[in-house]
């Protein structure tokens, strides 16, 4: 394509902008609110996923002692538990630690714990694996000798639950594809909506171009360029109402929900998520307006 012909698809889209204005800031909306949707499940999928990678690296067993154990008892048990060859390391939580841990755990919500005693908690053991050995045999395996020591009363660790959230994971990206693509088929529709108002408002200029022999691509190109700024448009808009929503979220939640989630793995869309929905928006807009094109112009055919 020329130079000429190049700024005159810049000149007839800027001007469409311009003309249809609310319109085109209706599609953009209404794509926003799609592609709102599809990043919000991507932010969903994005934490649980690093959650789950997280606390998959860092699986702890926690034996819980039937009763509180003598100064001298604790150092032999932990030598016996440390000695399995899956162990990395073993740590012990008297009753009192494992009370002022949980009381800093709540923050500012500890007043409801007023009242109780440390000898509400047992003393336990947190019992960390080495990397080799945090699979779900390993772990069953080591539980099962845990629960053979005469001093041990329960053993807790986290692996079943960890493969039930694996599967809310998969939950989530089946659910946002399915959505997904649900939104994307809507919005191209109302994407051609726009666009056909664009080709009726331009019908007799459109018509006239065609008669002096016109290239094809150069009639369809200022539509598909007006849907291309669009989704970018509804693209970004949709990433800064995410944006705003995540800060509003990770501000407001109580200190108590940091037991069970650290801080430092609650993040925002990374650059790959970022990049998928400007380049889903853009998909959408130069697609709704190519669909639209082929149904209304004559020369769908030969483009």
């Amino acid at each position: 394509m020329k130079l000429t012909q190049v700024l005159f698809v810049f000149r007839r889209a800027w001007k469409s902008l311009g003309e249809l204005f609310w319109t085109h800031t209706l599609t953009s909306g209404t794509m926003a609110m799609t592609l709102f949707i599809l990043g919000g499940f991507l932010l969903i999928q994005e934490n649980l996923q690093g959650l789950l990678k997280g606390w998959g690296s860092q699986i702890q067993l926690f034996a819980y002692l039937k009763d509180s154990p003598s100064p001298g008892g604790v150092k032999p048990l932990v030598d016996q538990i440390r000695s399995y060859p899956e162990v990395e390391s073993v740590r012990f939580v008297s009753k009192a630690e494992a009370w002022e841990e949980f009381k800093k755990s709540l923050g500012a919500q500890s007043g409801v714990i007023e009242g109780l005693s440390a000898e509400v908690l047992p003393s336990s053991l947190e019992i960390t694996l080495k990397g080799p050995y945090r699979n779900r045999a390993a772990v069953d395996n080591v539980a099962g000798r845990l629960r053979r020591v005469g001093a041990i009363g329960e053993v807790e660790y986290p692996h079943e639950w960890i493969e039930k959230f694996s599967l809310l994971v998969l939950g989530v990206q089946w659910a946002q594809w399915l959505l997904g693509g649900f939104l994307f088929i809507a919005t191209l529709l109302i994407v051609g909506s726009t666009v056909k108002l664009a080709i009726l408002a331009r019908q007799d200029e459109i018509e006239i171009m065609q008669l002096v022999g016109a290239p094809p691509g150069l009639i369809k190109a200022p539509f598909v360029l007006e849907g291309m700024v669009q989704g970018i448009a509804g693209a970004a808009l949709a990433l800064f109402f995410l944006w705003l929503l995540f800060l509003f979220f990770s501000a407001r939640l109580p200190s108590s929900f940091w037991v069970f989630i650290p801080r430092d793995e609650l993040h925002f869309l990374a650059y790959r998520e970022i990049s998928l929905l400007l380049l889903i928006g853009l998909a959408m807009g130069a697609g709704g307006s190519l669909s639209a094109l082929r149904r209304f112009l004559r020369i769908g055919g030969r483009g």
